[in-house]
């Protein structure tokens, strides 16, 4: 796997020039201190050093609304529609970016609502979808979902496998990505949670001191992880 130093070489090689491309990074957290939020700063820090210029989307520091308007209805007569100011602002952010790197907490086993409302609006017809060849088409996306399942719980496969359906296939391949991929990163909580035979919902003793430090560690390596398989992959397809 290249290193990021690597990466970064390669980056300029390919494009032919110093011009970083960008990178969106969308987090979906309502607080700045969540393990979400540190985990989106660790994949800036990673593109930034691969070369990438980068937009950070804070959904909620934006106060973006994710209930659906009659603004952002989407009209199937008219695929030039003109959206809200603000959902046109992001699309073209989106359309911008070369790749998109999106970080969310896992709720029941899926996105939440902020960043299903932010698809819902943003990734609308006419924009994402709608069109023969679609405007998004060639770009790449990387979804990293933190779950405070436990590595070796039994839901992990099928947690996988729902992310994979409802982001990659469903929405991602559909509106024209070349490439989308679901980064699960399982044992997000420091006390961990897990059910008994009767179903109850059992909270560990919270790691702490040294054990805490590596666990912690080990996270961030594995995000981390995610986000060079997903720029290397980048240098093989170029």
């Amino acid at each position: 796997m290249p290193q990021t130093a690597d990466i970064a070489a390669h980056t300029a090689d390919a494009t032919g020039s110093d011009t970083a491309r960008t990178a969106l990074v969308v987090l979906a957290h309502h607080r700045a201190d969540s393990l979400s939020a540190h985990i989106a700063e660790r994949a800036v820090a990673r593109l930034t050093a691969a070369g990438y210029a980068i937009d950070l989307l804070d959904l909620h520091r934006e106060n973006f609304d994710p209930r659906m308007t009659e603004a952002d209805q989407p009209d199937w007569g008219d695929r030039e529609k003109q959206y809200s100011p603000v959902v046109e602002s992001h699309m073209r952010r989106v359309l911008a970016a070369d790749v998109v790197v999106v970080v969310f907490p896992v709720y029941w086993q899926s996105v939440p609502a902020i960043l299903k409302g932010w698809i819902d609006s943003v990734w609308n017809y006419g924009f994402a979808y709608g069109r023969s060849k679609p405007r998004l088409a060639g770009k790449r996306i990387l979804w990293l979902g933190l779950a405070g399942a436990t590595a070796d719980d039994a839901i992990l496969p099928g947690m996988q496998q729902l992310l994979d359906a409802q982001l990659n296939d469903s929405i991602a391949t559909y509106c024209g990505f070349s490439e989308s991929r679901v980064g699960l990163l399982p044992d997000a909580e420091e006390s961990p949670q897990t059910l008994d035979d009767e179903g109850n919902l059992v909270i560990g003793d919270a790691i702490s001191g040294a054990a805490r430090v590596a666990h912690y560690a080990a996270f961030d390596a594995r995000a981390e992880g995610f986000v060079d398989e997903f720029l290397a992959a980048t240098l093989v397809n170029a």
